[in-house]
């Protein structure tokens, strides 16, 4: 069945960095593209950056262009992002998704950005 196992998040100060991983199963990973949500307390889940099925082509939100980093390993079905330059307003559930049959989605992990 489709799996997505994320790993990684958690408490960081401002300016500071954090690096989530999801892994992929049951499905064949290099057909689709991935993508990075996040939702904050009391607001709807947003799109935070999205990479195509080989790699080549990546969006971003524009609230975190210029300091997240979305990749994607094939061979390990993996999909990451990288958070550089972390402000309070990241923090948020991040989610990993990929549009596998109805959608499927990752456990969520939590991220903080606080001093």
């Amino acid at each position: 069945h489709v799996q997505l196992v994320e790993s990684g998040g958690g408490l960081v100060q401002p300016g500071g960095f954090l690096r989530h991983s999801c892994a992929a199963s049951g499905f064949n990973f290099t057909s689709y593209a991935m993508s990075w949500y996040r939702q904050a307390p009391g607001k709807e889940r947003e799109l935070v950056a999205r990479i195509s099925d080989l790699g080549g082509i990546t969006n971003y939100a524009d609230s975190v262009k210029g300091r997240f980093t979305i990749s994607r390993d094939n061979v390990k079905k993996t999909v990451s992002l990288r958070m550089d330059s972390l402000k309070p307003e990241d923090t948020a559930v991040y989610y990993c998704y990929a549009p596998v049959r109805a959608g499927a989605w990752g456990q969520g992990t939590q991220v903080t950005v606080s001093s």
